[in-house]
């Protein structure tokens, strides 16, 4: 690496990382010296963080004259360069707005994007351009404005299909005045200005007029523009006192970020943006939060005078100083919703840890935990792992299960269950012993052995299962134990392998794993001594009732659900199942007796 770290200035600044003259990552730091020097010494914090150090040979840093300046400059930087482990979440384009065409005798409506300063003929922003177009819908359905081009509007001889499908009042061909046609542009834009009690008012004396007139048509086709109107006046009631703000909220799941935007104005929701980052390297979530509000509003006219995060911003000083340096304005950003909008807030916060979930399959679920365990375990490709359990009650009727986990889950096919001869039942480390020389005959096929071996237990338990791998002929073979914490807390357990104790974080998903595949060896197992211990039961006692055979059995069983119940039961209750006569009633009970 060519840099000398004791030369990095302890000063606000820029930092680069480059990868044979190519830039990977561009962070910001308050002081640069301890920022950049963090990456290079012996305590790393993650996996991404490892890499970047693994894979720098070169750094660069450029002194600025405060964090703000330094932020500004790191999001230049890193939308001119896009290196491949920083957050880009930039959208280039501008957000839509609705557009009234007023200088027309008869405007239209329509979306329209804009770098210019919006003014009464534009209604926004939205974030995406289908809310614009569901918007626009609605706004035709209520008040029948012409969506239209100037051109087709006026080569027009006749009405066409948005006027047959009561969406337009197809002022083309006179159908409607000037003056009414003003007074539903008004009501549009009231209604886009959450000002919608003066356009229900204007359409309830409407509809009294035609009452009036006798024009019950026109009355009733009022009253259903009313109707809708109300309805989603009614939907979006939930945040008519919440004003203009942007709400965001950031969910971290398996290296991926899930980023979740919801944008309000006028009390009224005017959609919702969402970003799904994978391999992104951060310092931490102010981090995030910086390079997602800055880029969200970097291209931006439409900025609200509050931010909502889902997140308490240690540094949010910087951002409001940064909005007031690149665009002019106050902005105050808060973590507290109000009554009015924690609705929508909590709405959002849902939908960053969708937006994850949403994406990242069972596989890819299982694939991240596996190369997590490969890591802790220095295993580097463990694809297959084996885990053994056994069960049986006071030594009797007992039973070893084998379960097998690959990348892609629990593998069922693989599964096996072992009986254990009688004079081993309640010695498990002799059952095991007996369960891993059947097993291990098999690993000769490399379809079969497993890369990693896990095993219920503590230090006793993995020496003694080692000892029996040693003798065999996959001495390579890794196993490691999971032993119960103090009182068998869960997430108190302790990983062991023959180095030691694997310092194996608790909220890891390669820890979670290895409590998933435990646990699901001990319910095989369990399971499989249950029913071998029910059938014991049933063999003994009902099989020396002479009639009944399988069926009848069966269905005793399935009535009284035990042998206990089925003893209780009277002759009258017995006879209830179906082939159980009086006879076979009467043998049941002298077996009973």
């Amino acid at each position: 690496m060519s840099i000398n770290l004791k030369k990095v200035p302890n000063t606000p600044g820029v930092y680069k990382f480059f990868n044979n003259h190519e830039i990977i990552y561009i962070g910001k730091a308050k002081d640069l010296r301890k920022r950049v020097s963090s990456y290079f010494g012996k305590s790393l914090k993650d996996r991404k963080t490892s890499q970047i150090k693994f894979l720098t040979d070169k750094v660069e840093t450029f002194t600025t004259k405060n964090e703000v300046e330094a932020l500004l400059l790191e999001q230049t930087l890193i939308k001119e360069n896009k290196p491949k482990f920083n957050i880009l979440l930039r959208d280039d384009k501008t957000y839509p707005y609705i557009y009234f065409s007023l200088d027309h005798e008869f405007p239209g409506v329509y979306s329209k994007r804009t770098k210019k300063g919006v003014d009464k003929k534009y209604f926004g922003p939205f974030v995406s351009s289908e809310a614009v177009k569901k918007s626009i819908k609605e706004i035709q359905k209520i008040f029948k404005l012409r969506n239209c081009s100037d051109n087709t509007f006026s080569n027009r001889t006749r009405p066409c299909i948005e006027f047959q499908m009561k969406r337009c009042s197809a002022p083309c061909v006179q159908k409607i005045n000037k003056v009414d046609y003003f007074e539903d542009i008004t009501s549009a834009k009231s209604f886009l200005s959450s000002s919608d009690k003066k356009t229900i008012e204007r359409l309830t004396k409407d509809i009294e007029k035609a009452v009036s007139k006798l024009d019950f048509e026109k009355a009733a086709e009022i009253r259903d523009r009313l109707n809708r109107l109300n309805l989603i006046k009614e939907e979006q009631s939930v945040v008519t006192m919440a004003g203009d703000v942007d709400i965001f909220s950031i969910s971290s799941e398996m290296s991926y970020l899930g980023i979740s935007i919801i944008v309000v104005r006028n009390g009224k929701i005017r959609g919702t943006k969402t970003h799904l980052i994978k391999q992104a390297h951060y310092n931490s979530l102010d981090d995030v939060y910086q390079s997602a509000i800055f880029n969200f509003y970097d291209n931006q006219i439409d900025i609200p005078n509050k931010i909502l995060c889902a997140y308490e911003l240690q540094n949010k000083k910087i951002l409001e100083e940064m909005f007031l340096a690149k665009h002019k304005m106050k902005v105050k950003l808060t973590h507290s919703p109000s009554k009015s909008i924690r609705p929508i807030f909590n709405l959002c916060k849902l939908n960053a840890m969708q937006v994850i979930k949403n994406h990242v399959s069972k596989e890819d679920k299982y694939t991240f935990a596996f190369n997590e365990l490969g890591e802790y375990t220095g295993r580097k490709n463990i694809k297959r792992i084996e885990a053994y359990d056994v069960s049986h009650i006071s030594g009797e009727n007992g039973v070893a299960s084998c379960v097998v986990f690959s990348k892609t889950g629990p593998n069922k096919k693989g599964y096996r269950l072992f009986n254990i001869p009688n004079e081993l039942s309640g010695n498990d480390t002799g059952s095991l012993k007996h369960v891993l020389k059947r097993r291990i005959k098999y690993f000769s096929d490399p379809k079969i052995k497993p890369d990693l071996l896990l095993i219920d237990g503590g230090k006793s338990q993995l020496k003694f299962v080692q000892s029996v791998i040693e003798k065999s002929d996959h001495k390579n073979l890794k196993v490691i134990s999971i032993a119960k914490g103090v009182g068998r807390i869960r997430a108190t357990e302790t990983i062991i392998s023959e180095d030691g104790i694997v310092e194996l974080d608790k909220k890891s998903k390669a820890f979670l794993l290895l409590q998933e595949v435990r646990d699901e060896s001990h319910r095989f197992a369990l399971r499989a001594q249950r029913n071998k211990k029910r059938k014991t039961i049933t063999k003994s006692e009902l099989d020396m009732v002479n009639g009944i055979g399988k069926i009848l059995k069966t269905r005793l069983l399935k009535r009284f659900k035990s042998i206990s119940k089925i003893r209780a039961a009277t002759l009258e209750e017995l006879m209830t199942v179906k082939g159980i006569n009086e006879k076979i009633a009467h043998e049941i009970k002298k077996i009973s007796k």
